[in-house]
């Protein structure tokens, strides 16, 4: 029986040139060579990973075509774009702006906005293992009236495009740091905020979904108050302070057995997302026999295989069609891109085009 859910991917825009964050780097430098001068750290390290399709610019239509004309003939039906702005400054639009929209067969593919409330690195590969996991300067504060005029910006230049993805009635946006997001509001001052741009889009006849990503369990009860509209994940896989080595199967188990808690505590539907693999080692600094506990070294997913990934994916279809308390349901995947953490649908040298499989067989099973 083939599922009637929504299946989008999370799509990572570093991979083409942005003066901005380039800047921060050496001349001529791409996260490319992260993605393949990465090393095998221990016996049986799956690195480096290579793209089938060689290290692309994003930003060239021609070379996002591929990737729609991909997406379609597997099975993932839109994909949801990190979309980074702080105060009205924009990163890494390139493959929105230049790749996907300017794309010949874009047209009847749907896309949608995450916004990324968290900077991009500006260093990598990370060689501090003292470092904050989060530098301070890559957080992003807001108020009432920046994210207004956030909701507003993407409103008149992207929700207004035909192909915008809506989910019951509304256009789709999510917020990927929530609990920095109401931690640094608080719950009425977010719900002020959510209210007065639901009111804004409402005046050019537009409506919103709103929806929370890893909300924690502080905040859970107060995600319906301030004005979300459903609960999701990004990467919702490895246990963070966990071992350095994590089974693919123990973690999917584990994870599964969690889905069920959220919409009883928040009172939202939930949906949902589900991840091939884990390993960010590409944006690390190999210390050998050292193993530092944190991002980006560990943890690490092992024991992964298309096949794996295909039955976790098959449990999300299900869950969301017949769980979710939604009139239209949606399940993610994070995500199609994601190179230099190790989590991608996109094609390798060593599975070929069999991550995609998996996602084509668990829709049409």
């Amino acid at each position: 029986m083939k599922n009637k859910s929504i299946l989008a991917a999370y799509y990572y825009p570093g991979w083409h040139p942005c003066k901005v964050r380039d800047s921060s780097f050496p001349r001529g430098w791409s996260e490319w060579d992260l993605v393949y001068q990465c090393k095998p750290r221990f016996a049986g390290h799956d690195q480096p990973k290579i793209p089938l399709w060689g290290p692309e610019d994003e930003s060239n239509p021609e070379a996002f075509a591929r990737k729609i004309e991909t997406a379609r003939t597997y099975g993932v039906d839109a994909f949801v774009f990190a979309f980074y702005w702080s105060r009205g400054k924009r990163l890494l639009e390139g493959a929105l702006n230049q790749g996907l929209l300017k794309a010949k067969n874009q047209p009847g593919f749907k896309f949608a906005l995450m916004w990324a409330n968290r900077m991009p690195r500006k260093v990598m590969p990370v060689k501090d293992l003292e470092a904050r996991v989060i530098d301070p300067s890559r957080l992003v504060y807001t108020d009432p009236e920046d994210f207004v005029e956030f909701v507003e910006f993407v409103s008149e230049k992207y929700f207004v495009n035909a192909d915008y993805l809506e989910l019951n009635g509304g256009k789709y946006l999510s917020i990927f740091d929530t609990a920095f997001f109401i931690r640094q509001l608080g719950v009425e001052k977010a719900g002020q905020a959510v209210k007065t741009a639901r009111e804004r889009l409402a005046a050019k006849g537009l409506k919103l979904h709103l929806a929370a990503i890893d909300p924690i369990a502080e905040h859970q009860p107060d995600l319906k108050q301030i004005g979300f509209d459903s609960v999701t994940h990004y990467v919702f896989l490895p246990d963070w302070k966990g071992p350095y080595l994590q089974n693919f199967s123990e973690c999917t188990k584990i994870r599964q057995q969690s889905w069920q808690n959220y919409q009883p505590t928040t009172g939202l539907p939930y949906f949902p997302s589900v991840t091939p693999g884990w390993d960010a080692n590409p944006r690390a600094v190999d210390y050998g026999k050292e193993k530092p506990g944190k991002y980006p070294w560990s943890p690490i997913i092992v024991d992964n295989s298309p096949t794996k990934f295909q039955n976790f994916l098959e449990k999300a279809l299900d869950f969301a069609e017949n769980e979710s308390d939604s009139e239209e349901k949606i399940c993610f995947i994070s995500s199609w891109n994601e190179w230099s953490e190790g989590h991608y649908l996109e094609p390798d040298q060593k599975h070929g085009y069999a991550w995609l499989e998996a996602v084509k067989n668990a829709k049409n099973r």
